[in-house]
């Protein structure tokens, strides 16, 4: 009489959960190597396209006069706000730097708001990024309010009617800002 031996519960089910588990880490290795290939085109940013009335805002420039966004009425006005610390927000000043020098004899105006920090934190990295749009000072978190956001970076772009037409959170690449928002600036 032969006896055969069945494989327990408890063997077959550690096989199928090592091997559940071996398939998870090839497929994240497969995300994170796809992703790291990719070139800074393309952020996984998606632009979203709103129609909704630009807020009253009234913040400090680094020269502490009082500026506004309606000084910029009839303007096509990407509002970018972002931090020192954050590393997206540093990752996209070179693309928006540019895109504000390439655009801004079009009557394209970029206003960065950074949020929470003095201009004594601010001032430097103003100068180590060489940017010279306008750049505001919201230690209160107004402008997050006002937008209605609490992501870093956040940026939305305002027509020259004074309407917010698109908004995106995370960094972005000059090719986007070409792609996205170079049509507003045409209109």
């Amino acid at each position: 009489m032969t006896l055969t031996t069945r494989p327990s519960p408890l063997r077959f089910y550690g096989m199928l959960m090592i091997g559940l588990g071996l398939i998870a880490i090839g497929i994240m290795l497969f995300m994170l190597l796809s992703h790291a290939a990719a070139s800074p085109e393309e952020f996984s940013t998606v632009p979203v396209e709103v129609d909704f009335a630009a807020p009253e805002l009234t913040l400090i420039d680094l020269s502490g006069s009082s500026v506004s966004l309606d000084d910029y009425a009839g303007s096509v006005i990407l509002v970018n706000l972002w931090a020192t610390w954050c590393p997206p927000c540093k990752e996209e000043m070179p693309a928006l730097q540019n895109f504000y020098e390439n655009h801004q004899a079009d009557g394209f105006v970029l206003i960065g708001i950074d949020q929470e920090e003095s201009l004594a934190v601010v001032q430097p990295f103003v100068a180590e990024f060489g940017l010279t749009f306008p750049i505001w000072l919201d230690e209160d978190y107004q402008a997050q309010r006002k937008f209605n956001t609490m992501s870093l970076p956040s940026s939305f772009v305002i027509d020259r009617t004074g309407r917010v037409r698109l908004t995106w959170v995370g960094a972005v690449s000059e090719g986007f800002l070409e792609k996205y928002v170079t049509q507003l600036i045409k209109e």
